[in-house]
């Protein structure tokens, strides 16, 4: 008979135990999650540039936003799970102060994360590689459509 896997936490799909860190690598994760952001928030911007002009982009640089986005937004709960394991424990004010702020900061990830997705997906349809497959009728209706929309 065969083992069933058991699933860790509410994300990780069943694989091995994360190992949970003690309150004083708090320091260690803080500038991991304000990192990430950080960059989040710069690729947003990136993208929100191309957005009048998706024909920028080419398919393999959306479709790889899209993967790394999606593949981060599966790991958010290793963080979440790990702050709430801190702040369920014993911690001085300033530790407690500290994962308080990493849990909103893991709130705003979360959510320019979802921003991300859901304009890569957007700039996906308007690919270089798009308009190059697009009929001359096409391609000029396009730009009229732009010109005087």
């Amino acid at each position: 008979m065969a083992k069933k896997k058991k699933k860790h936490g509410s994300g990780s799909g069943g694989g091995p135990q994360p190992q949970w860190q003690p309150v004083s690598m708090l320091p260690t994760l803080a500038h991991h999650i304000d990192g990430m952001l950080a960059a989040d928030r710069e690729q947003y911007e990136t993208l929100l540039e191309a957005k009048p002009k998706p024909y920028v982009l080419d398919d393999f640089t959306v479709n790889r936003v899209i993967t790394a986005f999606t593949t981060q937004k599966k790991d958010f709960w290793l963080f979440e799970e790990q702050l709430g394991r801190w702040k369920a424990g014993l911690l001085s004010d300033q530790q407690r102060q500290e994962v308080d702020r990493l849990v909103e900061q893991m709130r705003l990830l979360r959510e320019n994360n979802e921003r991300v997705l859901v304009l890569a997906k957007e700039l996906q349809q308007g690919t270089i590689e798009k308009q190059l497959a697009k009929d001359d009728a096409e391609l000029g209706l396009d730009f009229l459509l732009r010109r005087f929309s």
